[in-house]
């Protein structure tokens, strides 16, 4: 929280405390979120990190990792990159969810969650780690509330029904110039099988979905650097584009 305040970038908290373990990380993890409450800032979802497979390899896990959105993290459509905010931005372009009903673990399918949206979005999130380098193991990043910054919801809203998300396409360009793509297959397959996993995963705790919530999928692609003064664009097959200003 003070690496965040301060806008510093640290050492990993490992460093100093090796023997954190995930269910210790996840305890930071929630009361850094209280402390969001205690100063004003409102619950409005969850995001999934780590959810393609190839990520997943390369942090030698074999489950997407789960941290909190408050509406601090919201970035309008349209305004600039508060860099005075960021150490070390990157963007990650993903598919959300808006609940229309409330979804509840343990048992949550990928059918039963997505009979749980209200409506799917385009988004683009902006993830800063609070580590030199972007340099953390597992328990660091969770405890960093899995490297959490802005996020920025397409203005195309639509129902689930009739989508096809396992092949929602989407291409990342910066500048104009294209640097990635993929579909929403890389987000465990689909991404209502990262819903139901954020489901589940809350179930343990107790906790639910709520109906309003924002669901961030995962990154379908690798995240890309936003360079001061840089531009970035998201456009999807069939849910729009979103565009964000480097600042």
């Amino acid at each position: 929280m003070e690496a965040e305040r301060s806008v510093t970038a640290r050492g990993p908290i490992t460093a100093q405390w090796p023997t954190l373990d995930l269910p210790g990380a996840y305890t930071v993890q929630y009361e850094a979120l209280q402390q969001r409450l205690a100063r004003g800032e409102k619950l409005i979802g969850v995001k999934l990190g780590l959810t393609s497979r190839a990520k997943q390899l390369r942090m030698g896990i074999d489950s997407p990792s789960l941290a909190w959105l408050t509406d601090a993290m919201v970035l309008p459509a349209g305004e600039p990159l508060p860099r005075e905010r960021l150490i070390h931005p990157r963007a990650e372009p993903e598919i959300v969810f808006v609940m229309g009903e409330r979804l509840a673990g343990p048992g949550v399918t990928a059918a039963t969650a997505l009979r749980a949206v209200e409506r799917v979005h385009a988004g683009v999130e902006i993830i800063d780690s609070r580590f030199q380098d972007f340099s953390f193991t597992l328990a660091d990043a969770v405890a960093d509330n899995s490297s959490s910054a802005l996020f920025v919801l397409g203005p195309v809203g639509r129902s689930p029904e009739g989508l096809d998300l396992a092949h929602e396409a989407v291409l990342l360009e910066v500048d104009g110039e294209p640097v990635d793509s993929a579909t929403g297959a890389a987000v465990q397959g689909h991404p209502a099988e990262a819903l139901a996993l954020a489901a589940n995963a809350l179930g343990e705790r107790g906790l639910a979905l709520e109906p309003g919530q924002l669901v961030l999928t995962g990154g379908m692609t690798d995240a890309v650097h936003v360079r001061p003064g840089a531009s970035v664009r998201a456009s999807f097959s069939t849910l729009g584009a979103v565009s964000i200003a480097g600042g």
